[in-house]
């Protein structure tokens, strides 16, 4: 079993009424759940600088949302980070994102579930993640796409979700430890404490087999 490496501060004991609104938020729709920002919130500048970051960029903004969410989970089977890879966004599965859209974005060359413009996200996304080249052809394709607004947002928001991801990995947090008993943004499997148990200890858990490296 992992070690959590810094603790969760306890939204009960927290005064500020705008951050147990904030927590209650992440309780009922996630993105972020509340881990993350019970880690964030020994620092309420940190704390409301991501949720500010998060709302704005994330689920407001100028670019697409759902294609925003592609880029999201893109970075967290890269990275393998597990606790933000097990969440979905709940505007995107309205918007008509499914489950099966999460599978092969590692592979995203090759498969015929993305669209063009959802693939030159992801070659964006996957330069910035990878330090790869960004050559004249992925700038056309973006140009083809996107608006000037729309790239600086995508890029944007790739940057700060690499960086944060990268960091709650090291950190060991885990789902249904803070505020438990809701299912928001949860994938299928990880609903409940007892189902997620099961499901990261089956065969098919996308972290067994996601190689963190590019595929394509």
């Amino acid at each position: 079993m992992t070690k959590q490496r810094i603790s969760y501060v306890n939204p009960n004991d927290i005064d500020d009424i705008r951050m147990k609104d904030e927590f209650e938020r992440c309780r009922t729709r996630g993105t972020p759940r509340p881990e993350s920002q019970a880690i964030r919130a020994h620092v309420p500048a940190t704390f409301w600088s991501f949720a500010n970051t998060w709302q704005t960029v994330f689920h407001e903004g100028v670019a697409d949302h759902t294609i925003k969410e592609l880029c999201r989970v893109f970075v967290s089977h890269s990275v393998k980070c597990e606790y933000c890879g097990n969440q979905r966004s709940i505007q995107s599965q309205n918007k008509g994102l499914v489950e099966e859209d999460y599978f092969d974005l590692l592979n995203f060359e090759k498969s015929s579930r993305y669209s063009a413009k959802q693939k030159a996200a992801l070659r964006y996304t996957e330069s910035i993640v990878w330090d790869l080249k960004c050559d004249d052809n992925l700038w056309n394709q973006l140009y083809k796409y996107f608006s000037e607004a729309e790239i600086v947002e995508i890029g944007y928001f790739v940057a700060i979700t690499m960086g944060q991801q990268r960091w709650l990995k090291t950190l060991n947090i885990d789902h249904h430890k803070v505020l438990a008993g809701t299912d928001a943004s949860m994938m299928p499997g990880a609903e409940t404490p007892e189902s997620w148990v099961e499901h990261k200890s089956s065969d098919d858990y996308w972290a067994k087999n996601t190689k963190t490296s590019i595929t394509n």
